[in-house]
């Protein structure tokens, strides 16, 4: 169960950093609205520029924790659940702009994911608390 739970937490990381460093200026089918770049996606949901790279660098650091998490499992739960929450906004922004369901396909398998995932790493972290 272990090796699943490692090969869900890389899944989500390199999809993650996927689109926030390789496709940040790119365009692509799941873009939001008519967007062609991140940044244009977050103005189709009628976000502030600065949203963008507050979300990138939260979405970037819990991908990076999600794969040191294979070393250091406390980091696993914490980064998991900022990524379900963040999915969740991205599920909302989709439905804000009345997106067709396929735009929100990658968030919804995240978010999927990271629930798993969140479910996978409590008893861990339950273990490490009962300890202190």
């Amino acid at each position: 169960m272990q090796t699943v739970m490692w090969a869900f937490q890389v899944l989500v990381a390199l999809g993650l950093l996927n689109v926030w460093l390789l496709r940040f200026q790119h365009s692509t089918a799941y873009r939001g609205g008519n967007a062609h770049s991140m940044p244009e996606e977050f103005a189709v949901y009628g976000l502030p520029p600065w949203s963008t790279y507050v979300v990138g660098a939260l979405k970037v650091g819990a991908a990076i924790s999600l794969i040191a998490g294979i070393w250091v499992p406390v980091l696993v739960l914490p980064a998991a659940m900022l990524v379900s929450v963040l999915m969740l906004g991205a599920l909302a922004m989709h439905l804000k702009v009345r997106d067709p369901l396929k735009k929100s396909a990658p968030a919804l398998c995240i978010l999927v994911l990271c629930v798993v995932i969140s479910w996978g790493s409590w008893d861990q972290v339950a273990g490490l608390l009962s300890r202190i």
